[in-house]
């Protein structure tokens, strides 16, 4: 399965598969989360409802898309904090990742249900200011993917019809 980051959606969102002109990826992210291929978490949700617009509307229309955090990815915590403290990040970058934001929780996450971590970020081993979830996936043994790699490994096909 593939969990997606809040950075994917708000980019799709923004971008390339705004609602207006590519409704079609929106579709499919329904079909793919209703064949158990996609979904996210609540900590994803509570980011996006944030926002306030099309794609907060869209979010609570889709509360099932969003998974709470279980006790299994809590065991995970340790040690995704222990990694983090070993290297050479700055304290605030510490904070901020083990924080309130949902990249701590969506590595853990993904983790201990083998998904696959789908996001926008790039790893950047040499990082101090802040850490990025590629970093932190390959440190706890997750895979992790961006959009156009979620969607040709599951066979996804956006056509437009006329």
């Amino acid at each position: 399965m593939y969990l997606l980051d809040t950075n994917v959606l708000i980019e799709a969102k923004n971008r390339y598969y705004a609602f207006d002109i590519a409704p079609g990826f929106w579709a499919w992210l329904d079909r793919a989360h209703d064949q158990k291929l996609a979904c996210s978490i609540e900590a994803v949700r509570d980011e996006l409802l944030a926002g306030n617009d099309e794609l907060a509307d869209w979010t609570r229309q889709h509360p099932d898309f969003f998974r709470p955090l279980d006790q299994g990815a809590t065991r995970h915590f340790a040690p995704l904090t222990t990694w983090a403290s070993s290297r050479d990040f700055t304290p605030a970058a510490i904070a901020a990742f083990t924080g309130t934001a949902a990249d701590y929780l969506l590595v853990a996450y993904a983790k201990e249900h083998e998904h696959i971590l789908v996001t926008h970020e790039r790893p950047d081993p040499n990082a101090k200011a802040r850490i990025f979830i590629p970093d932190a996936c390959i440190a706890l043994g997750v895979e992790y993917a961006d959009t156009f790699k979620m969607l040709r490994l599951t066979g996804a096909h956006l056509d437009l019809r006329a």
